[in-house]
């Protein structure tokens, strides 16, 4: 940063023209021209994002570890839950950290804050884009389960995370190839009379701008794929319900039991997309609220529970997968018991014959 010019004070610059008039600190919806937060109210947001991250990591980390050591969790399916896991543990090991820097307030270069910005978006959209292939994996097993396997290879779907990933990096990064509120800053800058790369307080809404969050990235990259895992998943249950009404004959047992099967993994994993739902669409609304009506209150509180929940989103997983999904709940407890279980070695009495353990 020595190569440029350092301005000669630190004015405070103008809100950009899609700010709100409130805001709190967080990833996504963080409105510009914060008002300084009392210690306490500060070191609660910490404490909580700290919480989140602290069950997020570890949970996250056991689930892509059981998808490795359980071969019978190798399918498509659960390569997916794999990528999803890889997208909520960079949530707390980098997007809440780099959240609790912003809720700070540093002082920072334009495209420095437009960095630390970036992350929340390029991983929201790799967990969207998972979502969306786990329920097209789900639909192909109940819509043609006698050819699923070999419609849907290790590679084909290898193929299909990488360009999820990449996807979501163009859209996660469109900010950074100019749709953002650089211009408005600078002008703000400019009327200042300072030079060089505007300095501002790193806030999301002064570098982000809103009708990307808006037009772009929630009415084409979220809204849409969300209806469509809805549409997805309704259609998977009427299959299922379809097969199951069937009469069961001595030949069609396995068939139900498939099914049978298959209705309850479709049910755990719709869930999922529920809680993401519930966790992502409050902040959305947010931003339409800030971009559409920018003299409207939005309370403090409910942006504060808004930012909380998109983060503890990434926590709630592998709680699913654990209370709902039978091998998940296996795997995690055989590496518990196998990794961090205490069990101290059986005493052992030189004076009784030695008798065999019962199972």
């Amino acid at each position: 940063m020595s190569g440029r010019a350092v301005p000669r004070a630190q004015p405070c610059l103008a809100r950009p023209r899609n700010s709100g008039r409130h805001g709190v600190p967080g990833t996504l919806g963080t409105a510009s021209g914060t008002p300084r937060r009392p210690a306490g109210r500060m070191a609660a947001y910490i404490g909580i994002e700290v919480l989140i991250a602290l069950v997020s990591v570890p949970g996250n980390v056991l689930v892509i570890w059981a998808v490795k050591v359980n071969q019978a969790l190798r399918d498509a399916t659960f390569c997916f839950i794999v990528s999803l896991a890889v997208a909520d543990v960079a949530v707390g090991a980098l997007v809440i950290p780099l959240a609790i820097l912003i809720n700070i307030g540093p002082q920072t270069y334009f495209h420095t804050c437009l960095m630390v910005a970036c992350p929340v978006l390029i991983l929201t959209q790799s967990s969207i884009l998972a979502l969306l292939a786990i329920a097209v994996d789900r639909y192909l097993r109940v819509k043609i389960p006698l050819r699923y396997k070999t419609v849907v290879t290790p590679r084909r779907a290898a193929v299909a995370i990488a360009g999820c990933w990449i996807l979501s990096l163009v859209v996660g990064l469109t900010p950074m190839f100019g749709w953002n509120n650089l211009h408005e800053v600078e002008r703000a800058w400019v009327a200042n009379g300072s030079v060089g790369e505007p300095v501002i307080k790193c806030e999301f809404e002064k570098v982000i701008s809103m009708e990307y969050m808006v037009y772009f990235n929630f009415f084409v990259w979220v809204l849409p794929p969300l209806l469509l895992m809805v549409l997805i998943y309704l259609e998977v249950f009427y299959l299922i319900r379809k097969q199951l009404s069937k009469k069961v004959s001595a030949s069609s047992g396995d068939p139900q039991k498939y099914y049978g099967k298959e209705l309850k993994i479709a049910k755990s994993l719709a869930l999922i997309l529920f809680l993401f739902a519930l966790s992502w669409l409050p902040l959305h609304i947010l931003n339409c609220i800030t971009l559409f009506c920018p003299t409207c209150h939005k309370p403090s509180l409910l942006i504060y529970i808004a930012i909380f929940l998109t983060h503890g989103n990434s926590a709630m997983n592998p709680i699913v997968y654990a209370f709902r999904i039978q091998k998940f709940r296996v795997t995690f407890l055989k590496i518990w018991n196998d990794h961090f279980r205490c069990r101290p070695e059986p005493a052992i009495d030189e004076d009784l014959p030695e008798e065999k353990a019962d199972d």
